[in-house]
């Protein structure tokens, strides 16, 4: 039988909390391993309980959710940190993708939307609701190319660049294989020749290095 994913909770609100702790608690395969009520209490909770997983607030007293999560993800092994907010907004989904974030998921999802949601980040994957995504994508349609190129881009193969472009779309494995009849084991393996090459930790960072070089524009 595999551990459990650990899962720390990150919210100023005590009902939030009660909630998604009650979600957490009935579920087999997760473990609660600890809770805090804004970003200062979340970086001890996070050295103290090793969480695997950090479901984070963004709007916080002491120090918000984006700090809190660019100080976490510098650790030499961080957790995985996600994003839970009532703010559908675009400033605060791009803050937090550029703080680490691997994932983003408004508030009002649905429990077995959270659940699954913990379970891809905790993989090792990234998760970003599907209005989220499109919001991003309108959001970088509107930024001009960055005058450098990140690290490794250059590197990549021609189909290495299309399976980002592909990503960029917002568009999982199994969808990609289909786009470029290909199997989806054979996608995987090129996505993280891509992630190594970037020297990035997951597709979310690796989209986001693309479309600030430019190299990746929304419509292409």
């Amino acid at each position: 039988m595999s551990n459990p994913i650990r899962v720390a909770i990150v919210d100023d609100q005590p009902l939030l909390r009660a909630g998604f702790s009650m979600i957490l608690r009935s579920e087999d395969g997760i473990e609660l391993v600890g809770e805090a009520a804004n970003g200062v209490e979340a970086i001890q909770l996070v050295a103290d309980a090793e969480p695997d997983v950090v479901l984070m607030d963004i709007r916080m007293p002491e120090m918000d959710g984006i700090e809190a999560t660019r100080q976490i993800v510098a650790d030499d092994h961080p957790p995985a940190v996600l994003i839970l907010t009532t703010f559908d907004n675009d400033e605060y989904v791009y803050a937090s993708l550029q703080a680490g974030a691997s994932g983003f998921l408004l508030k009002d999802a649905p429990p077995e939307d959270l659940l699954s949601a913990i379970q891809v980040v905790a993989g090792g994957d990234a998760l970003l609701a599907p209005s989220i995504t499109r919001r991003l994508i309108t959001t970088f349609a509107s930024l001009p190319a960055q005058a450098t190129t990140a690290t490794g881009l250059a590197d990549l193969t021609d189909r290495e660049n299309e399976v980002l472009s592909h990503m960029a779309r917002g568009l999982s494995n199994s969808e990609i294989a289909e786009e470029l009849y290909l199997g989806e084991t054979t996608v995987k393996t090129h996505v993280g020749r891509i992630l190594m090459k970037l020297g990035v930790r997951d597709r979310v960072q690796a989209v986001i290095a693309a479309y600030e070089a430019g190299v990746v524009r929304p419509g292409r």
